[in-house]
């Protein structure tokens, strides 16, 4: 079990001594392996909205002032070292506020145990059992393929004329409520979900997979749900075996880590889910300062787990408490129109899951071209255009 320890400190003068007290906030997520870009952004959005409360004198809760200190664990993807971790985080490090887990799988996982000991969550996890009325501390500030799939399939189908779509899924909670909600979405858009393959995590050899779909005449291949690197040595082995089909990443921001593998000419025409728009000048200066802070692209996740941190902190300050995460989940929940660096934020979910724990925000899709996205369509959860 790996941890890291990430103590953010403004300068000396921008905390008195004898007013500052400490809060810790977990971090649950992959930081190695196949899906450490995600587990990345949510560490490094978490770390900068830290850094940002910290410069300006602490987290202010009552009549104290609080220096925010993350704490990490790598879950490495997996649920087992998801428990571990989380034990860890609660009964050891004594935190209350944990960003992330991650996975589906790991999402699972912790749950009875963060909800029974009063840890309020905030999930990336796509499985729907990760939110509902029984898990009131848990919030998603991502959108998932159940909330963005009918309205970005809808429009890929007709803007690029699909008739037989297949797919490559990993076997686990996240991919196999993929399937389900890709399913629906091709089938109401008039266009079959004809051939899926399923696969373990951590294989690397697609080329069977891939020449079962290819044999099938599928004329597009949906990625959603596949860690960033996995995506990328899918793209690259179905270039390599000959399929000149467009390639779709229907959900989960990984495009800069698909181009490194599979380079930009397998990734030419590329149609991808994008959660944010590059013209936005506020998530391009976070780009900016993610990109100099830990020399690489940024993962499109780490915004929104930049705006949840902050969006946990406010809902601390304005709860007045760093104990009690009933009211201080109850000060999130009530949140509306929140002014995030993504845009206009609100809580929603109510009607899919029972309650108000979903996020819902503006999205995009957009078409690689040299390595790099261009936005072709705004969207919200009722459409694209």
């Amino acid at each position: 079990m790996k941890k890291l320890i990430f103590t953010i400190l403004a300068g000396a003068a921008a905390f008195c001594a004898n007013a500052q007290d400490t809060l810790k906030i977990g971090v649950l997520a992959s930081l190695s392996g196949p899906g450490a870009p995600w587990g990345q952004a949510i560490l490094y959005g978490t770390q900068f909205a830290a850094d940002d409360v910290n410069a300006k004198g602490g987290l202010k809760v009552g009549d104290k002032s609080y220096k925010i200190e993350i704490v990490a664990y790598d879950d490495k993807y997996q649920a087992s070292e998801a428990v571990t971790a989380a034990n860890r985080l609660i009964f050891e490090d004594k935190v209350k506020f944990i960003m992330g887990p991650m996975g589906g799988a790991t999402a699972l996982a912790i749950g009875p145990t963060v909800e029974k000991h009063g840890v309020l969550t905030t999930t990336m996890a796509f499985t729907p059992l990760a939110l509902g009325p029984d898990k009131p501390l848990t919030f998603r500030p991502v959108l998932t393929t159940s909330e963005t799939a009918g309205v970005q399939v809808a429009w890929a189908v007709k803007k690029y004329g699909l008739k037989k779509v297949g797919g490559l899924f990993p076997n686990d909670e996240t991919g196999q409520k993929i399937v389900v909600d890709l399913e629906q979405a091709y089938a109401k858009a008039g266009v079959p979900l004809a051939a899926k393959e399923m696969f373990e995590r951590d294989r690397l050899d697609m080329v069977p997979l891939l020449t079962r779909l290819m044999a099938q005449g599928v004329d597009a291949i949906d990625l959603d749900g596949n860690a960033p690197a996995t995506a990328g040595l899918i793209v690259k082995q179905a270039r390599e075996l000959g399929f000149k089909g467009l390639i779709i990443r229907s959900g989960g921001p990984a495009t800069p880590e698909i181009v490194k593998v599979a380079g930009t000419q397998a990734t030419e025409g590329m149609v991808v889910y994008a959660p944010i728009d590059p013209s936005n000048k506020a998530v391009a200066d976070y780009a900016q300062r993610y990109l100099k802070a830990h020399n690489k692209p940024m993962n499109g996740f780490s915004p929104s787990y930049y705006d949840s941190a902050n969006m946990v902190f406010q809902a601390i300050s304005a709860a007045g408490t760093i104990t009690d995460t009933k009211k201080v989940a109850d000060a999130l929940a009530a949140m509306r129109d929140y002014q995030g660096i993504l845009g206009t934020l609100n809580w929603t979910g109510k009607q899919a899951y029972g309650i108000d724990r979903q996020v819902a925000m503006p999205f995009y899709v957009a078409e690689v071209h040299s390595g790099k996205e261009v936005i072709v369509a705004n969207c919200t959860l009722a459409g694209c255009e």
